[in-house]
């Protein structure tokens, strides 16, 4: 997927799609942490000052992998 493609879409933080979704923010973050097309913008040193800011074509492809698998398949750190 190219930048350009994402560009202008509209872009969802975490909080927004675990409401849509009905997940926990902790749950959506390791899916969220090495997904092609995620932004990440690191504030500071820490981890934790990471915002993600995820495109509507993006967050649409994890929905559909999550809805047609059935499970959530989350990295452990």
């Amino acid at each position: 997927m190219s930048t350009q493609s994402t560009t202008f879409e509209r872009h969802y933080r975490i909080a927004e799609l675990c409401e849509l979704w009905g997940v926990g923010r902790e749950t959506l973050r390791k899916i969220l942490i090495d997904e092609p097309g995620v932004m990440k913008i690191r504030l500071g040193r820490r981890k934790y000052h990471t915002t993600y800011s995820v495109p509507a074509s993006v967050a649409e492809r994890i929905h559909m992998r999550l809805a047609c698998d059935g499970e959530i398949r989350v990295r452990h750190s």
